[in-house]
């Protein structure tokens, strides 16, 4: 006995372009958007990557190829430079070296030139 049977299939148009090997393709306006919506979520690379359906060494790479963000880029710009400061009218004696918790060394010989840094970097 032969049956005859209708299959159909429906095409479905994602608007998704994929590469040779099937990779899915996202356009630098998108790539761009989500690493601006994730530098606002508060969320971890890999925690984003995960909500949005992206790998995340892709993710991670798009990250990476943008540089860092506003924020991060002010604070690298804000971050301390080292020079070297002299105080006129130091008297010489014995060496005095103050270092802080956070790492701040002054160096002089004259106690009162020493505490006028310290000041003047605590301002």
């Amino acid at each position: 006995m032969v049956t005859n049977t209708t299959a159909t299939t429906e095409l479905v148009e994602t608007g998704e372009q994929r590469d040779r090997r099937g990779r899915k393709l996202t356009p630098t306006a998108r790539r761009e958007e989500l690493v601006a919506l994730w530098r606002q979520s508060g969320l971890t690379q890999a925690e984003f990557a995960r909500r949005e359906g992206v790998r995340y060494p892709t993710f991670a790479t798009w990250v990476q190829r943008q540089g860092p963000g506003p924020a991060r880029a002010k604070a690298a710009a804000a971050k301390p430079r080292f020079a070297e400061v002299r105080v006129a009218g130091g008297v010489p004696g014995p060496a005095v070296e103050v270092c802080l918790p956070d790492g701040t060394l002054v160096r002089g010989t004259n106690a009162a030139a020493v505490a006028a840094v310290m000041r003047a970097l605590r301002t």
